[in-house]
C-alpha cells in the first residue's frame, strides 16, 4: 500500500473517480480534474503501469473505464483512508467472526507502510471489546453459506449433534446475541430452521438452484424476532440501515438483529423500552443512520435532534 505524497494527489483523485462509477468520459475526467485530456492520458498510462486494468472506451467522446484485474495491484489511500482501513482492521480483530489473527496480520501489513505522522495515530488507538463469549467458527463457513444464500442453491452440511446430513433452502446469515445463524427452509422436515453457524460444517458440491419462499412474517426481522423473542417481546422496535460493517455492529446489538446488505452497510433491527431510548441507543454506533421505521423511532431521533442542539448551544453562565 502506497499512501499519496500530496504531489501526487491528483493521481489519487483519478483513480477515486474511476472506481466511483463504470465509465467516465474523458473531457469529464479533465473537469473535475482540473487539468488537460491529454495530462488525463498520460496518468492513466502511470496507473496502468501500477497495474491497475483500465480500458479506454469508445464513443463521442471517448473515456474510460476500472476493469477488475487478475492480480492485487499497489493501493493508493489517502490519509483519511489510510486510517479509516486501520481502525475498520482493530474493529475486526476483536469480533469474534473467526477472522482476528488475519486482521491483525493485515493490520500490521499497514501500519508498516504508513509515514511516521500515521502510525502515532493508529498507535494510540486502542480498542477493547467488553461483550459475550461468541462461539468461534472458520470464516470460509461464513463465506461459503453466503454464496449459497446469493446463488439460491441448495445446501447440504453436517449439523453438530445430528445424527445425519441436513438439505436446506438458504435464505439469509444473521447475527443474533453475538451469533451467526443460518435462516433456512428445510427439505426434509418442510419446515423453516435457523441453524448455528458455528455447528455446521457445509458439504460439498452444492444442490440445484430453487425459488426463494416468502419468510414467515415477511421478512428476517420479523421471522427471527419470532424465534428468540428478543428484541419482539420490547414495547419499541425499529430499523434502521447503518454505514457500518455487519462484523463491526453485531459484538455490541445485544439481542438486535445484524444483516449485511454490503461491506460497508448493515440492516440492524433493535428492541428498547422507550423510542428516545432506542433511538439513543442506535446512535450509540457512530454512524449515519437511515430510518426505515417505523414513524415513531423516526420521531424519537427528531426529538433527541431538538434536544441536543438544545444542550449544544448552551453556555456557561
Amino acid at each position: 500500500m502506497n499512501v499519496m505524497p500530496k504531489t501526487s494527489a491528483r493521481l489519487l483523485s483519478l483513480l477515486s473517480l474511476l472506481q466511483a462509477r463504470r465509465d467516465w468520459p474523458g473531457q469529464v475526467l479533465a473537469d473535475r480534474l482540473e487539468v488537460s485530456s491529454r495530462t488525463v492520458r498520460r496518468d492513466v498510462d502511470r496507473l496502468r503501469e501500477l497495474g491497475y486494468r483500465i480500458q479506454t472506451t469508445k464513443g463521442p467522446d471517448g473515456g474510460y473505464r476500472l476493469d477488475a484485474g487478475t492480480e492485487l495491484p499497489p493501493l493508493l489511500f489517502d490519509d483519511e483512508q489510510a486510517i479509516a482501513l486501520a481502525v475498520a482492521l482493530r474493529i475486526a480483530a476483536t469480533t469474534g467472526a473467526g477472522i482476528e489473527e488475519a486482521a491483525a496480520r493485515a493490520l500490521n501489513t499497514v501500519r508498516q507502510v504508513m509515514p511516521a505522522r500515521l502510525r502515532h495515530r493508529i498507535d494510540t488507538l486502542q480498542v477493547t471489546a467488553v461483550r459475550r463469549p461468541a462461539a468461534r467458527f472458520d470464516s470460509g463457513v461464513l463465506v461459503s453459506l453466503s454464496a449459497a444464500v446469493h446463488a439460491c442453491e441448495v445446501l447440504r452440511f453436517d449439523y453438530a449433534g445430528g445424527t445425519a446430513p441436513r438439505r436446506v433452502q438458504p435464505h439469509h446469515v444473521v447475527t443474533w446475541g453475538g451469533r451467526w445463524y443460518l435462516v433456512a427452509w428445510d427439505l426434509d422436515r418442510d419446515d423453516w430452521r435457523t441453524f448455528r453457524v458455528d455447528r455446521i460444517t457445509p458439504r460439498t458440491p452444492t444442490g440445484p438452484r430453487f425459488t426463494s419462499r416468502e419468510l414467515p412474517g415477511g421478512d428476517v426481522a420479523t421471522f427471527i424476532a419470532s424465534r428468540f423473542q428478543g428484541a419482539g417481546g420490547l414495547p419499541c422496535r425499529g430499523e434502521v440501515i447503518l454505514d457500518l460493517p455487519a462484523e463491526a455492529v453485531s459484538p455490541y446489538a445485544a439481542d438486535g438483529l445484524v444483516e449485511a446488505l454490503g461491506p460497508d452497510r448493515c440492516r440492524l433491527v433493535l428492541g428498547s423500552w422507550s423510542w428516545a431510548g432506542l433511538a439513543a441507543g442506535i446512535g450509540r454506533f457512530d454512524a449515519d443512520v437511515e430510518v426505515v421505521g417505523p414513524v415513531e423511532l423516526r420521531e424519537a431521533f427528531a426529538q433527541l435532534a431538538r434536544r441536543y442542539g438544545r444542550a449544544a448551544a448552551c453556555k456557561d453562565s
